[in-house]
């Protein structure tokens, strides 16, 4: 992939980030609620989906879901289901005011990894996206896998940076955790975004 290739990638890659989506929604929760440094292993499970998917399109099953009606609509409601079961369950979530500490002790790292990765996992508009999107920069001449790679790579590092962005602005309205209108305002700020994101996915259509 030659430098003026990467380049277009790049500052492709970093208008796709940067636009509002689940990711920036999931990023700012974990940043408000446990600082930066804890909401980074949302930040890697969205990566890990991120790259499942890429990984998908690399295998062709991209191109399968964009041509099957029926995979697609499966995968689609999968995923919208579970950003408005998340998105309700936020807005109704019982608010109580716990000493840092104690609030600090309740993040799981795990769950925030796993809940991070299937949302991603499960938007196939960007499956789809990915499937119009990665060929563009792909030269029949050069090694199939080092181009998807270097694609990967790159998608995967700019969302990381602007995932980071996202959750450090998020940290610095961290004492709102400690005020309960505050934090039922921000919970059901949270839940109806990842509520609108799920209603623009149940709207993506096959390319």
């Amino acid at each position: 992939m030659s430098l003026e290739v990467w380049i277009t990638l790049l500052l492709a890659s970093i208008a796709i980030s940067v636009s509002p989506g689940a990711g920036a929604v999931v990023s700012m929760n974990y940043g408000i609620k446990y600082g930066l440094r804890k909401s980074y292993a949302a930040i890697m499970g969205l990566q890990l989906g991120l790259l499942a998917q890429t990984f998908v399109v690399v295998i062709g099953l991209g191109a399968i879901i964009a041509k099957s009606v029926m995979l697609f609509t499966i995968i689609k409601w999968v995923g919208v289901l579970y950003l408005i079961y998340l998105g309700l369950s936020k807005i109704f979530e019982k608010v109580e005011i716990i000493d840092e500490a104690e609030h600090i002790n309740s993040y799981s790292a795990k769950k925030a990894f796993v809940t991070a990765t299937f949302i991603n996992l499960t938007n196939p508009k960007a499956t789809v996206f990915l499937v119009a999107f990665i060929p563009q920069f792909l030269n029949p001449n050069e090694s199939m896998w080092l181009q998807f790679l270097i694609i990967a790579g790159t998608l995967c590092a700019v969302d990381i940076i602007v995932m980071t962005g996202y959750s450090s602005l998020a940290t610095r309205l961290r004492f709102l955790i400690k005020d309960v209108k505050a934090m039922k305002i921000q919970n059901r700020i949270t839940g109806s975004f990842l509520i609108l994101a799920a209603l623009l996915m149940s709207g993506a259509k096959r390319a």
